[in-house]
């Protein structure tokens, strides 16, 4: 899997643990989903620039905890990377969100981290909440891939 990882602004405090539960996270929802050879773009940052795209690409004006930017979600034919990888598409996870989450739900930011890229992994690979039933199998997959990371709540 061709896994980009960045951070905007370029000087937030992003830890080699954060980079890795993030890579740990989207390399087993690859294996379990068969996307192992597909490419995804992560930006780490915080709730003033999650704030801005969710305000222009969603027209939600405030800032959220990760956003999923899918290229399969159009008509579009695939899209195809330089090294002939499948490209999923971006997320964007929100390091201010990561920390005030995970105090709120009493797990560490790391937990809540790996969390949120399973979750918007998850999004790129097709799965959404808009729906009851689609709430509820996106949660039985997020808890799936959770206990495969050996991550509990």
């Amino acid at each position: 899997m061709e896994i980009e990882i960045r951070r905007e602004p370029e000087m937030l405090a992003v830890s080699d643990a954060d980079i890795t539960a993030v890579r740990r996270a989207i390399e087993t929802v690859g294996r379990l989903y068969g996307a192992e050879d597909a490419e995804v773009s992560v930006t780490l940052t915080d709730d003033a620039h999650i704030h801005e795209l969710n305000r222009i690409y969603r027209a939600v004006d405030r800032p959220t905890d990760v956003l999923s930017f899918a290229l399969t979600e159009s008509e579009e034919p695939e899209i195809v990377g330089a090294q002939g990888h499948d490209v999923l598409g971006d997320l964007v996870i929100s390091l201010d969100h990561v920390a005030a989450q995970a105090e709120e739900y009493g797990h560490s930011p790391l937990r809540e981290l790996s969390f949120l890229t399973v979750h918007g992994m998850l999004h790129l690979l097709g799965y959404d909440h808009m729906e009851e039933a689609e709430r509820q199998e996106m949660e039985e997959e997020q808890r799936h891939v959770m206990e495969e990371l050996g991550i509990a709540r």
